[in-house]
C-alpha cells in the first residue's frame, strides 16, 4: 500500500498523522508549552486532555461566551488556581484551540504543496485529508466554527483567517491545475469556496450522512468528483493522451 498522499486512505492518513491519544496531547503541549506554567510533561498532557474535552463539552451545552472558568473547574476537577497554571484566561482558552486547529491544518494541508503531486492528487488529497481532520478534530472543528460569536474580535478574525487560509490552498492546487491545462476555471476563488461549505457540513451535518449511511471516503469521493466536473477534468485514456479539446465541458 502506498503512503499518504498518493494513498488517500483512512488508513493511510493515520500511519502519516497521529490525531488523537497521548501524542496528539503531546503534541498540543508542545505547542504551547511556553505559556503554561507546569513544565513536566507527564502531569500536564493529562490535565490538558480534561480541560479541552471539559472545555468541548459545556461550550455544547450552554455556549463558550456563557462558559465561566468555575464552570470549567467544577466540570474537571481542577482548581481554579490549577487552571490558571495552564491558562491565563477564557480568551486565551479559545486562542489556543485556534491555534492548534491552525497548526495542523498548515501541517497536514499546507504541506501537501510541497509534495510532488499532479494538480489532481494533490486537490484530491486535500479534500480526504481535510474530511478525515474534521472526523478526528470534529470538536476543534466544530467549537472554531460555532462558537465564533463568542470569541474576542482579534479571536474571531483568527478564526475567519482560518478558513481563508484553507481556501487559498484549494485555490492554489486548482490554479495549479489551469496552468498545466488539466482544469477549466474563470473563478477559482469561489469553486473553492463552494468546496469548503461541501466539507462542512461533515462537521456540521454528520446526523444527516450517519441517517443515510454515508462515510467519510463516500462523502470525499462526492465532493473531488463534483469539483473535477466543475473543473471540466477528464482523466487521459491508459497509455494515452487526451487532446485538450476533447475534454467535455460541464460548467
Amino acid at each position: 500500500m502506498a503512503d499518504w498522499p498518493n494513498e488517500t486512505t483512512i488508513e493511510a492518513f493515520r500511519k502519516a498523522w497521529t490525531l488523537e491519544g497521548e501524542p496528539f496531547w503531546t503534541s498540543v503541549f508542545e505547542m504551547h508549552r511556553d505559556k503554561i506554567q507546569i513544565k513536566n510533561p507527564k502531569v500536564a498532557i493529562g490535565n490538558l486532555e480534561k480541560i479541552f474535552s471539559a472545555t468541548f463539552r459545556l461550550a455544547n451545552a450552554k455556549g463558550f461566551q456563557a462558559m465561566s472558568l468555575r464552570d470549567l473547574s467544577s466540570e474537571t476537577g481542577i482548581s481554579m488556581g490549577g487552571l490558571y497554571a495552564y491558562i491565563g484566561s477564557k480568551n486565551d482558552l479559545g486562542s489556543v484551540i485556534e491555534g492548534v486547529l491552525r497548526k495542523y491544518i498548515d501541517q497536514v494541508i499546507g504541506e501537501l504543496m510541497t509534495q510532488d503531486l499532479d494538480p489532481v492528487a494533490r486537490l484530491r488529497a486535500i479534500i480526504y485529508g481535510e474530511i478525515f481532520m474534521m472526523q478526528s478534530l470534529s470538536p476543534w472543528y466544530y467549537f472554531c466554527y460555532m462558537e465564533l460569536k463568542g470569541l474576542d474580535k482579534e479571536q474571531q478574525q483568527q478564526a475567519l483567517d482560518l478558513e481563508l487560509r484553507f481556501d487559498s490552498l484549494l485555490v492554489d492546487a486548482i490554479q495549479s491545475g489551469i496552468s498545466q491545462k488539466q482544469f477549466i476555471c474563470d473563478k477559482p476563488a469561489l469553486l473553492a469556496s463552494s468546496i469548503t461549505a461541501q466539507l462542512q457540513q461533515w462537521h456540521l451535518k454528520q446526523w444527516k450522512f450517519r441517517m443515510k449511511d454515508v462515510s467519510m471516503e463516500e462523502y470525499a469521493a462526492h465532493i473531488i468528483d463534483n469539483a473535477l466536473r466543475c473543473l471540466s477534468y477528464r482523466a487521459p485514456e491508459k497509455d494515452s493522451e487526451v487532446p485538450r479539446q476533447s475534454i467535455p465541458n460541464y460548467a
